[in-house]
């Protein structure tokens, strides 16, 4: 008897349209045996927040290379807040250090750079939803 999948919203928030590394992640989260939601391009946090609750998701990733990772995280995990929807939420791009850290006071389970494995990634996804995926 299997454990239920794993669900996880990807989205690309704001105006960046480099969409490879989150189709990657994606790629790489259902491959490891997970329910990927991937919200394309340009999303607000408003349609990300939204999505994630009409999905019924158990972890929201975001990828953002346009530098507005500490704007846009607080604003989403703000809109959380207001919907008394509290999910686990991992960032991946081009984060500086410090930023990651600001990041996960707020917040944030995990922040991953580029080059991070998808192993890695999986990982850390099954240890935050804190179950295994069945195969």
């Amino acid at each position: 008897m299997g454990s239920r999948k794993i669900r996880v919203l990807i989205a690309k928030p704001g105006l960046d349209g480099h969409d490879r590394g989150a189709k990657v992640v994606a790629r790489g989260l259902r491959d490891a045996g997970m329910e990927v939601i991937y919200t394309g391009l340009r999303q607000t946090p408003e349609e990300i927040v939204r999505a994630a609750m009409q999905e019924d998701v158990d972890m929201i990733g975001l990828s953002i290379l346009s530098g507005a990772h500490m704007s846009v995280c607080k604003r989403i995990l703000e809109l959380m807040d207001q919907h008394q929807f509290h999910v686990p939420i991992f960032v991946g791009g081009i984060i500086p250090a410090d930023d990651g850290e600001q990041l996960m006071k707020m917040g944030i389970a995990a922040v991953f750079g580029p080059g991070t494995p998808i192993s890695d990634i999986v990982s850390k996804v099954e240890e935050i939803v804190g179950q295994k995926v069945s195969e």
